[in-house]
């Protein structure tokens, strides 16, 4: 296991930098620090299929297992959740109820430690690690410092009916503004972990986001911004828009410059670049408002945003797991807490 903390690499590549075009889902996250405590996280969700999803209400004191056999970790959710899932199989983003947030993003180049379900090593299927970082942690500092141990293997697979394998790195952020970036290199656990990593992409890895991140700083974003949707061009303009948008604890223009920033960022609805099928339409976005335990969220083919206090969701260990139905390009408006419905969670997919 690797531990990054403000590393640039000494050198990139002329094409690694500037010429990369992402043969992969092409998502962007960002971190909004304001006055008086007040930290947003917002996404876009970008892939090359339809990917539907539902938001769920997980209460505290729910037993998991890792999905893997005989050798998966085990644990019983310490906090409750409001998770969002892919066919309802997986929990691709989320926020708990303490304000940690976790969002998966695609990294093609992820290679994950290899895994023998009949060996002695622990296991957890890779639909379940947001949901595991949701669960367990309240703080980034946390979760940092139980990750770095390394004491399981992430285990990933193909997305049923596809030929994708499941390459993700995985961001947090908590509610003072704390950031840590998890991902698999060379089959190695790589964590960037400081409050200053408030923009990243779905590719290249992380390390060399930074790096592109550090040759724009000279460039006056008001005189030139790249505009492509490739993922380098979406991390300059995501890191200088981030940094012009008010700076306000005003949550509702708060909350409208961070969901400014991430259309700015997305990928337009059926657009395509030949020779890159995975370039990615964004089929969903959100913003968390970690401060106020509220979340924002709209989808590409439905009209309006909602969104989720969390305040008002019951997380206690008596209460129901509730489902919010968003098949079909359902519509929503306002706060939604009362429209969940009672469920039987959905099986997260594993081994």
């Amino acid at each position: 296991m690797l531990l990054r903390k403000k590393i640039i690499p000494l050198c990139l590549s002329l094409m690694a930098v500037f010429g990369f075009i992402s043969e992969s889902e092409s998502c962007t996250r960002v971190v909004y620090k304001g006055p008086n405590n007040t930290v947003l996280t917002g996404r876009t969700m970008d892939f090359s299929l339809e990917i539907p999803a539902n938001q769920w209400i997980f209460p505290r004191g729910m037993k998991r297992n890792g999905e893997v056999g005989k050798n998966s970790i085990e644990w019983v959710s310490k906090y409750g959740s409001l998770a969002v899932s892919s066919w309802d199989i997986s929990t691709t983003d989320g926020m708990n109820e303490k304000g940690l947030v976790a969002n998966m993003l695609w990294l093609v180049e992820s290679t994950y430690p290899s895994f023998d379900k009949e060996g002695d090593k622990n296991g957890l299927a890779i639909s379940l690690w947001a949901q595991y970082v949701l669960d367990n942690y309240a703080s980034v500092a946390e979760a940092v410092k139980e990750m770095e141990r390394a004491d399981f293997a992430i285990v990933s697979d193909f997305i049923p009916g596809t030929d994708k394998f499941t390459t993700v790195h995985l961001s947090i952020s908590d509610a003072t503004g704390d950031s840590a970036i998890f991902e698999y290199i060379g089959g190695k656990l790589v964590i960037h972990h400081d409050a200053s990593f408030q923009v990243m992409t779905n590719d290249p890895p992380y390390e060399q986001q930074l790096a592109i991140g550090k040759y724009w700083e000279n460039i006056p974003g008001k005189t030139f911004l790249p505009g492509s949707v490739t993922s380098s061009d979406r991390f300059v303009r995501a890191s200088f828009f981030l940094n012009s948008i008010p700076q306000t604890d005003n949550t509702r223009v708060a909350v409208a410059s961070v969901f400014s920033v991430i259309r700015n960022v997305s990928v337009p609805y059926g657009f395509e670049i030949e020779g890159y099928p995975n370039l990615s339409t964004t089929r969903w976005r959100m913003v968390a408002d970690q401060k106020n335990l509220v979340y924002y969220f709209e989808t590409a083919l439905t009209p309006n945003a909602f969104w989720v206090d969390l305040k008002k969701i019951d997380f206690s260990e008596k209460a129901a797991v509730r489902k919010l139905d968003l098949a079909n390009h359902r519509t929503y408006s306002g706060e939604t807490s009362g429209d969940f419905k009672k469920s039987a969670p959905f099986r997260f997919i594993g081994l």
